[in-house]
């Protein structure tokens, strides 16, 4: 059912490789070779997820523009085994605003690139109108910027292949997108959408978890269950870094919720943050404002 979409890797060079390999001196990093299907598979128990990587012009939603877009369906079965990837959407778009020079050597978009190129929020809704999920490499970052652009996004359930793998119990060390592919044993041209999403989508196939099971079984475990989010309201200013260090984000106040730090975490694991809260940045018996968060409202402002 998969078909390889790149020319067949030298044979002389590929067994060179595999003598390496086989030596406990060496690890051989490979170029990613996506698995693309030629077809769309049918069947009960097949769903279609659709993992998305933005390229903008700064890190606020809210005064900051998409410049590109990469979105990459796959196909997988509802207990967590990858099939293969569909064909993907890329596509640049030129921003009212500048692209600052450090975007520009991050990403290699120059205004010259995005001159006269756009994007139509009903193009991106049409794309994957059947996905069961919506998965990016650090959805609080792209969540807030796609829905904006596109509102057909705001209602559909979100998950994060970094923060809802625990790649740690497979060895890995570490979550940026570059260095768990290296760890995997493959590279990849990174900072571009379509690349990025395919390289997120072969780790999430990755099996070397507990019990055999794929990040992906692992990942869709977390999309499936009501988290937690706690928020340590009027918590000591010198206590920030601490706060920060362990995963919080800070919320301004301007969207109507508290001003204040918080966290996501999953229901069994509530308990543990809100006795952490008490002792280490409160050190007293304080009460925790605790709301529940569907995937839906995941990686969103809006719980």
């Amino acid at each position: 059912m998969p078909v390889d979409n790149f020319p067949p890797p030298d044979r002389t060079l590929d067994a060179l490789a595999n003598r390496l390999e086989a030596s406990e001196d060496y690890r051989v990093l490979r170029r990613l070779r996506p698995s693309v299907l030629n077809h769309r598979p049918e069947g009960r128990g097949l769903r279609t997820g659709l993992f998305v990587d933005l390229e903008t012009t700064g890190l606020d939603p809210r005064q900051d523009e998409i410049i590109k877009i990469g979105m990459v369906p796959f196909i997988y079965r509802i207990d967590g085994l990858l099939l293969g990837t569909l064909p993907a959407f890329s596509r640049l778009r030129e921003p009212s605003i500048p692209v600052p020079s450090l975007v520009q050597d991050l990403t290699g978009l120059t205004p010259e690139h995005l001159a006269g190129q756009t994007i139509s929020a009903d193009e991106v809704t049409a794309f994957a109108p059947d996905a069961s999920l919506v998965i990016a490499h650090n959805a609080a970052f792209d969540r807030p910027f796609l829905e904006r652009f596109c509102p057909a996004f705001v209602n559909r359930p979100w998950a994060c292949s970094m923060e809802d793998v625990p790649w740690e119990k497979a060895g890995f060390e570490g979550r940026k997108l570059g260095h768990l592919g290296l760890q995997a044993g493959f590279f990849f041209d990174g900072h571009r959408a379509v690349d990025d999403c395919q390289a997120a989508i072969a780790l999430l196939g990755h099996t070397g978890f507990p019990e055999s099971r794929s990040a992906l079984s692992l990942l869709l475990e977390r999309a499936r269950t009501v988290w937690k989010r706690l928020w340590a309201e009027y918590a000591p200013f010198e206590l920030k870094d601490i706060l920060k260090a362990r995963g919080y984000r800070w919320n301004d106040g301007s969207d109507g919720r508290p001003k204040a730090w918080f966290i996501d975490r999953p229901p069994e694991e509530a308990e543990d943050e809100i006795r952490f809260l008490r002792t280490e940045i409160y050190q007293r018996e304080v009460d925790i404002t605790v709301r529940p968060v569907e995937a839906a409202d995941r990686f969103t402002s809006r719980v």
